[in-house]
This record gives structure tokens, sequence and C-alpha cells, in this order.
């Protein structure tokens, strides 16, 4: 029963918290602490940072957001990384405000976009930031959701630019994964936006329980595994499973035995021994998760092969995890949802391979599958009526499919280049699915056991549930020229040094600071160490260390001529130039077989006879001095440096011909003698003048110089290193600021910025938001694509846009000569701008990939979607993908070209890209 204070500080919280008491009174469930402070900072007109592990329920404080703006009359926008989650959001917002209420913005796709709430793509409101859209008007709160997508290499500088850009009315609820600098990047948003709460919630809202799966058999990674044991508790400390640590053991002794002891091969006769720990078959790890109750369950495979080739196991196997009546509602609810493609495309799609898998419970989820087929996944999985999905790990990347347990197969990956460690970040974003919440009691991570898997490493992963948010801000062309044109550049400078990069490199400086601080008082401490009686010591030094540096320097000088003359005389041998070989293993008389002369870039690398016989290439190492041919003799037509009995018989010819000859040189080359010292006085002066100088020093007739010499040499490298960390807090400090100058000087000089003004060439450019952004404008501005039809121009547009897999790119193909011919104009126009990058110091471009290029126009001239995919080798979902990537870029072709004929083309060749499968794709990608 609730007490008489409990009701009056309801009471009165509800009094503080109006909205937040009707929010509160729409859900069937009681808000956590965390996610009530957050709310209430909300609706006190603050910001907040709300950081909190996957699966907490953190969204509930953007949904607040919503519920707010609709109360008080404003406008809100929930932005998300990736467009599958702003549909996904979408359905959600709409099933609980009514379709009138909400919109969607995602690049491909316009429903209700003047809505009071609309759902976008966080690069979508970046763009209507920078083209002032009056859809901005009324605009009182920005949702950022997966706000740790600002650390993405490749996109993460739009979360900065929209955080820094958005207006000061504007309140920003911002939503991340648990990350260790939580407290530092909310310090930051305080900084740029004003009064902003940071809300860290390290406890999972349903307990975690570590497992390792050997066989059949299902061990805890953790002694006593319990609810309190679980990473985030505060108990991280328990101690891992003897037994798998005993396992792991034997599984080293074992591998050892069969390499022979370590020693290499394994004795004749001797049997490989087999290991009792073996990695379970994935029908076993299904039928296993089933039995234990611990269904539904996501098993990420690290390979889209790999995904669909344990659903086709499970299918062999014959395995069903659903009732009758589950199947007849899956088969129903998958044949509505796809529905609206061709039938002629159903059986290369896979659609019945599809249906088939569902209808048993099991499903495939990656990057590959057509988006429309992942859509139906993720619902049914949502709903429960799928039980097991094996996804690629982009399944982790903020869709909403929770399970009760999550299965990682194995603890490496293939990142395109190499074989690499799963990540505490990785392993807890993949474990995070783990645990429904108001559905299951504990969620369950499970590592299949592998040979040589370690089991504290595991534990590891399991205990490290934070990683460092880093900024990836740096400023493009595009971004340049829209902040010009909106403020002028040195407001646009001023305003890129409140980015989280430059914070973040601030930061840094304190530490340094610091430490040149201490720096200091050490240094204070050697200059009085250093005194003399006689006069100013450190003056001497600096005298003898000044003396020292020519004298050091005028022996590289010299060393550097002698090699140089010693790469010239090489140059200058031929064939049959008898030679004493200065240096080296094969030093002493040799005849020259062949010069050896590649180029003026490189040293002669000649082929030699020695007088012992042997034939060997020297290089420069050989000849540390220069070297002159002492006779010459005639090599025969014939002579063959294989042959055993031709270099004997060359290598007599040798002697003989030297025999009686004065070629032993007086003073032979001896490297392990000191250079011998050349008085430099006649060729720098200045020696001669420190020379004196420091025998007219008072200093020099102390006898104790040498103690101070050594308190001295102590300072000048303090003093140096200290000057260096110096430089270094002068390159950190507004380097973004810098960074941005020099986009600025490419843009002037190539006519896009005059000062502060945006030229028309540069108006151009502000629609263009391509990676390739500045390669898009030369191009429009050279006419380099005008005169194309429509599958021409998709076909050269997509190699800015497409990127081949590392590991199988495709050969460039093009559909005639004329394309071709583009191409290659494309891609020496970019190596002419990236010099220009180099010039200036910046490196945005990358080169076109045109291995999309004939498919994309085989696409505009009708081919069906059967043949595209058989030539290319291409999966569903890389197809649409990429169609809809190119479809962006023709859009902004389109649009910044102006009127005229390739306007005109752009426009049909956008015809051509919407059809088929990929039309039908818009609210599913």
């Amino acid at each position: 029963m609730t007490s008489p204070a409990e009701k009056f500080a309801q009471a009165s919280a509800t009094r503080r918290h109006p909205h937040l008491a009707e929010f509160r009174g729409l859900h069937g469930f009681t808000l956590d602490p965390f996610q009530v402070e957050a709310c209430q900072e909300v609706e006190a007109g603050r910001g907040v940072l709300v950081a909190a592990p996957t699966g907490s329920g953190k969204t509930i404080v953007g949904e607040f957001a919503v519920h707010l703006a609709l109360a008080t009359g404003r406008k809100c926008f929930y932005t998300t990384p990736i467009k599958a989650l702003s549909n996904q959001k979408f359905h959600d917002l709409v099933e609980r405000y009514g379709a009138d209420r909400v919109g969607l913005l995602t690049g491909d796709s316009t429903v209700n976009g003047e809505a009071p709430v609309v759902v976008m793509t966080t690069e979508v409101l970046r763009n209507m930031l920078y083209a002032g859209s009056r859809t901005l008007d009324g605009l009182g709160y920005v949702v950022m959701d997966e706000v740790h997508y600002l650390a993405d290499r490749f996109r993460g500088a739009v979360w900065e630019e929209v955080i820094i850009g958005l207006p000061e009315s504007v309140s920003v609820v911002s939503l991340s994964a648990t990350v260790s600098n939580a407290e530092e990047f909310g310090d930051w948003l305080s900084e740029v936006r004003g009064s902003t709460t940071t809300i860290v919630e390290e406890r999972r809202p349903v307990p975690l329980h570590q497992h390792v799966l050997v066989g059949r058999k299902m061990f805890p990674l953790f002694e006593d595994d319990a609810a309190e044991s679980a990473p985030g508790s505060g108990n991280e400390a328990v101690r891992v499973n003897r037994q798998l640590e005993s396992m792991a053991r034997q599984d080293w002794q074992l591998d050892r035995a069969r390499k022979g002891g370590g020693r290499g091969r394994p004795p004749k006769g001797h049997r490989r021994p087999q290991s009792r720990h073996r990695t379970p078959s994935r029908v076993e790890v299904v039928e296993k998760l089933e039995a234990e109750g611990l269904l539904p369950a996501i098993v990420f495979v690290f390979s889209r092969a790999g995904c669909a080739a344990a659903v086709q196991q499970l299918l062999d196997a014959r395995v069903m995890l659903t009732t009758p009546d589950e199947r007849r509602e899956i088969e129903d609810r998958v044949d509505e949802a796809c529905a609206h493609l061709p039938d002629e495309d159903l059986h290369v799609l896979g659609f019945h391979e599809l249906r088939e898998g569902l209808g048993r419970g099991v499903a495939a989820h990656h990057a590959g599958m057509l988006p429309a087929f992942k859509e139906v996944v993720e619902q049914l999985f949502s709903d429960g009526l799928v039980k097991v999905v094996f996804a690629t790990e982009t399944l982790a990347l903020g869709i909403n499919m929770p399970a009760r347990s999550v299965v990682i197969e194995r603890l490496t990956k293939w990142n395109g280049e190499a074989h690499v460690n799963v990540t505490p970040g990785e392993y807890t974003q993949l474990t995070g699915r783990a645990g429904r919440r108001g559905i299951d009691v504990e969620g369950h991570g499970v590592v299949l056991w592998q040979p040589q898997l370690d089991p504290k490493q595991v534990a590891g992963l399991a205990s490290t549930r934070t990683y460092p948010l880093n900024s990836s801000f740096r400023p493009s062309y595009n971004m340049a020229v829209n902040l010009v044109d909106q403020m002028g550049r040195r407001p646009a400078r001023e305003l890129l040094e409140q980015s989280f990069a430059q914070f973040q490199a601030d930061r840094a400086v304190v530490g340094m600071v610091r430490q040149i601080r201490k720096a200091d008082d050490a240094l204070e401490g050697y200059r009085e160490a250093a005194q003399c009686h006689l006069g100013d010591f450190l003056e001497y030094a600096r005298l003898r260390r000044e003396l020292g540096e020519i004298e050091s320097s005028g022996a590289r000088q010299r060393k550097a001529d002698r090699r140089q003359d010693a790469v010239a005389s090489m140059a200058r041998l031929r064939t049959g130039d008898v030679i004493n070989v200065p240096g080296g293993k094969f030093a002493g008389l040799a005849v020259v077989l062949d010069p050896g002369v590649v180029g003026a870039a490189e040293a002669p690398r000649p082929l030699v006879l020695t007088a012992s016989r042997h034939s060997r290439r020297l290089g420069p190492v050989d000849f540390p001095v220069p070297v002159e041919p002492i006779t010459r003799m005639r090599i025969p037509k014939s002579f063959n440096a294989r042959n055993a009995q031709a270099r004997r018989d060359l290598a007599s010819s040798l002697r003989s011909r030297a025999e009686g000859l004065r070629w032993q040189t007086d003073t032979p080359y001896r490297p392990d003698r000191p250079t011998e010292r050349v008085t430099d006085e006649r060729t720098d002066p200045r020696v001669a003048e420190l020379r004196a100088a420091l025998k007219a020093h008072p200093c020099h007739a102390c006898p104790d110089r040498e103690a101070h010499a050594r308190w001295a040499e102590r300072y000048t490298k303090l003093e140096r290193d200290t000057e260096q960390q110096r430089r270094r807090i002068e390159q950190r400090t507004n380097t973004v600021a810098r960074q941005f100058d020099r986009v600025c000087d490419v843009l002037d000089e190539l006519g896009y910025l005059d000062g502060d003004t945006v030229t028309p060439d540069g108006r151009r450019l502000q629609r263009l938001y391509s990676e390739l952004d500045l390669l898009v404008s030369e191009c429009l501005r050279r006419g380099v694509w005008d005169g194309l039809d429509p599958a021409q121009l998709a076909a050269v547009l997509s190699g800015l846009t497409f990127e081949s897999r590392k590991d199988d790119p495709p050969a460039p193909r093009f559909p005639d000569r004329t394309t071709l011919d583009v191409s290659e104009e494309m891609a020496l126009l970019c190596t002419d701008l990236q010099a220009l990058e180099r010039q200036h110091r910046v490196k945005f471009l990358s080169t076109p990939d045109f291995g999309f290029a004939e498919t994309a126009a085989a696409w505009v001239g009708g081919a069906s979607l059967d043949d595209v995919l058989r030539t290319t080798g291409m999966a569903a979902g890389d197809f649409v993908r990429a169609m809809k990537q190119l479809i962006d870029l023709v859009a902004q072709v389109a649009d910044a070209a102006g009127p005229g004929p390739l306007r005109t083309t752009a426009r049909q060749s956008l015809d051509g890209l919407r059809r088929g499968v990929v039309s039908y794709s818009s609210l599913s990608g």
C-alpha cells in the first residue's frame, strides 16, 4: 500500500512534470529511474545524453520527446543512422500517434514530410540545415538515435554537423550505446548546445549469463554463474570456469603432441590424437537451445554464405521449430509481405526457399538479402514466430530484434583484408540482443567451442562492456561551400572549432601542457646544476653543440658525396671491365659481365664474376668508395654464368690477365677504420670562428668543465623535447579549422569560392552530397557527361557510388566504347584533383570503381532481374542497395545540372532505374 509520503511525492512530481505523468500513463510498465530522470530533464527544457546498454529501453526517452512536441504544439525530428531503422521507427510511431501526425524522409522515401513528427536519416536533416528548409520552422526537439555513429569513419561527420548546426532553440535528445567516455561527450554537448545532462545507465534490465557450448554440453563461462556475476553488475572479478580452462589446456597439450612436442612434424607412424572437445554442428546448436528453452535465438555467423548454408543444413536435417498453426500464419504473412514482387522474379530471388525456411521457424538475415525479405524476417522474429535467425554482424547495428539467447560461432571475422578478433565493443553489441525486456527474466550469450579457444579471452570480452567514442569529423568540400555561403569563412572556421574532434584534441592538450610545466621545473634544476663560477656554461655548451653539429653535418655530407661518387663510378662500368670490388662479401678482383644499369632513379646492380669463380649481382653496399677499371678483357659470346666450367675458365683468364698489374690499392677500404678528421675550416668559415670562441670562453679553463657539460647536455635534450611538445600542441590546436582552410584553398583554386563569396559553380557543389562531391561537380562543369543517353549516364555515374567487395572485386565492363572513353576521362580528372589535394595536404577523393557500370546500363535498358543477377553474381540485396545509392546520385546530378539536356537525361535514367524490385524496396532499405 502506498504511504502518504509516497503519495505526496507522486503528486509533487506530477505537478512539476505533467507531460511525463501523462506519458507514463500510456505505458503498461513502470519506467526505470534513468528513464524517468532523462524525461524530467527533457521536460525541464534541457538536452540529454543517455548512454545505456542495448535493450535497456533508452528509446523511451526519444519517444517522450515526440510526446512532448505533440503536447506543446512543436515539431520533433527523430533521426536514425540507417534507412531500415527509420522505417521501423516510422511504423512504431504511426501505430501510436496515427498516420496523419507522423512522416518519413529517407532520401528515397517521402511520406507526409510536413507532419509534426518526422522520422529521417541523419543525412536528410543535415541537408535540410544547409538548404535552410522551411520544414525546420517550429522545430522544438531532435532525437539523435544511435548517436555513437559519429565515430563511423565514413559517415560520422554528419552527426557533428547536425549537432553544431541546429538552432539554439532546439533541444537535442542523444541516445547512445554504452561508451567509456560518455561524460566527455556530454561535456562537449553542453559546450555547443547549452545545458545538457549526461545520464549513464550501466545496468542491463535483463541479466546476461555467459556460456560456452562444447559438443552437446553447455558450460557457464564463469564459476558460480548467477545474475550477480554478469558483467556490468560490479562483480566482474569472478573466476573463469575451471573446467573450461582445463579443457583448453588439454587441447593445447594434444595440439603440441600432434606437432611432435613443438619440434616440427610428428614422428613417423605417430597417429594424430583426437580431441575430446569438439565444435557442435549448427543442427546440434539449435537442438540444444530448444531443449534448454533458449529460443528464440540469433546465431551470429560472420559470413553471408555461412548464414545461407546454416539455414540449408537445418532444412536438410528436417528441423521443425513451429506448430502447424504458426506455419500457416507465417506463410500467409510472407505471401502478403511479398505480394508486390513480380512473379517472374520470385524464383531468382530465392522466395520459395525463404518461405520454406520461415515456415519451419528458421531464417537468415544479412545485407545481401532483398530488403523486403529482411523486413519480413525481422517482423516474424520480433513476433516470436521465427525461432532461429542466422545473421551477420550488421543485424547488431540498431535493428530492434531482441532474442532470448545469442550465439557467436567464432571470435574472429574476416574484415575484407584479414582475419581479426572480435573487439570487446563488438562482443557487447552482439550479445546485447540477448534478453527481451518484459518477456525474459534473463538473457544468454553462448560462444561455441573452437580449437585453441581461450576461455580467459572470452571472459575478457564479456567483462569489458564499454569502448571509447572518438570523433571522425573532418570538413568536406560540400560542407565548406555550404558553411561559407551561410555565414562567411571566418565564422564558419570558428564554428568548426566547436566540433567534438577539436574538443577531444584540446582535452589531450591539457595533459601535454601539464608535462611541459613539469619539464620547465626540471630545466630550472638542470640550469642550476650546470652553473660555472667562471661564466655562462650554457652559452659555452651551445658553442660546443653548434661546432659538433657542423662537423657531423660535414661528415654526413662527405659520406653522401662519396656514395654519390661511388654510384656514378658504377654507372660508368662496361662489360669486360676488370675491377677491384672495394667492400662486401665478394671484395676483391672481379670482371663485369653485365653493368646492370636500369635507370636514372636506381643505382646500378652490376653482375660480376670474381676471381674465386662466384657469379653475383652487386649493389651499392659493395661499393662504399668509387671504383675504376684496372684493365679490360673480352667476355666470350657463348659465356653462360650458370655453367660451372665456363665460370672456372673465365676466372682463370681473369687471374692471368691481372697478374703483374699493380691493381692492389695502397690503402684498401677498411669499413672498421674510423673516418679521418678532415679540417672543415676550409669549407665552412664558421668552424674556425666557433673553435676560437670556445678557446676564448672563460668556462673553457674550468677544471669541472666535463661535469658541467653533462648537466648542460641533459638540459639541452630536455629543452629540445619540450620544444617538440610545444610544437605538437600548436599542431593539435585548431586542427579542424586548419583543415577547413586547406579545403577552402582547394575550392579557391578551382573557382568554387572567391573569399567569402560562393561562385555559381560553388552553388552547384552545395547540392552534391556524394563522397566524391568535387569530382561530380568538376564533371558537370566540364561537360564530361553531355551527350550520353540514360543507360550510359547510369553506367558512368555508378563508378562514383559503387564499391567492390575487397575479397572479390569484379573487373570493370562497359556497355559500349562511349562509356569506356568517358570513364577514362573521369579517372584522369580524378587523378588531377587528387594531385591538387596533395598540394594542399587534404585527402578526400578515391578512384572511381566501374565494376557496376555494365549492370547499371543493362538495368536501365530493361534487362530482367534474372539476367542481371546471373551475369553479375551479386546477391539481390547488394544489387538493390547499389541501385539505391546510384539513384541518390543521379537525382543529385539532375538537380545540380540545371535546365537542359543533361537534366532530362538524368530524369529518364531515374525512370529506368526505379523499376521492379528496386522500386518495391523504397520503404524497406
